[in-house]
């Protein structure tokens, strides 16, 4: 993850606003009452938390694989996904009790391949093969998500936004002689 990654903290107090997180980053909670939202299109959110120990993380990637766009890493779903098990781990959770919760993955431009289908598929598909549990999730659709999680509770809740904007292919210009005219 980039070095904007969101790092446990003092204890937050129950009227702090959520921390917000962007694409290619994750947060762990840090305290009983803190939160950390997100805001998805395509993308996909997924909440990670271990009911034992308390320890819970969300993170948020774009593409399920990289492909040297020259993104970062984390913005690629099986780095991100592996960055935030990781940091769970290594704050106390323990792996056999990790739960989820997975949002996004919405098909955003229509007309377009389906990112978002690929994003959620992908998350899904990860989760089963490592053995975690999801205990929750929201995915597909047409409307991007406000996302707000209390990693220490496993509590999670969304807001939708509204409909995609449709945007239809525009043809390609005939060509012409050149003359432009105003």
């Amino acid at each position: 993850m980039t070095e904007a990654c969101i790092r446990p903290g003092p204890q937050a107090g129950a009227g702090e606003r959520p921390r917000h997180i962007a694409q290619g980053e994750f947060a762990l909670g840090d305290g009983l009452h803190s939160s950390i939202s997100t805001i998805l299109g395509s993308c996909v959110a997924t909440c990670l938390y271990d009911p034992g120990s308390g320890q819970g993380g969300m993170n948020h990637f774009l593409l399920p694989e990289g492909g040297g766009s020259g993104a970062p890493a984390a913005s690629f779903g099986i780095n991100a996904m592996e960055v935030l098990i990781n940091a769970l781990i290594k704050a106390g959770a323990q792996r056999s009790g990790l739960q989820a919760k997975v949002f996004g993955g919405a098909r955003m431009i229509a007309g377009l391949p389906d990112v978002g289908a690929r994003n959620a598929e992908f998350v899904l598909d990860f989760l089963r093969r490592e053995g975690i549990t999801c205990t929750g999730q929201s995915l597909g659709g047409t409307q991007a998500r406000r996302v707000q999680f209390w990693p220490a509770e496993g509590r999670a809740r969304q807001k939708l936004l509204g409909e995609a904007m449709v945007v239809e292919r525009v043809p390609a210009a005939r060509p012409g002689n050149g003359v432009e005219l105003f």
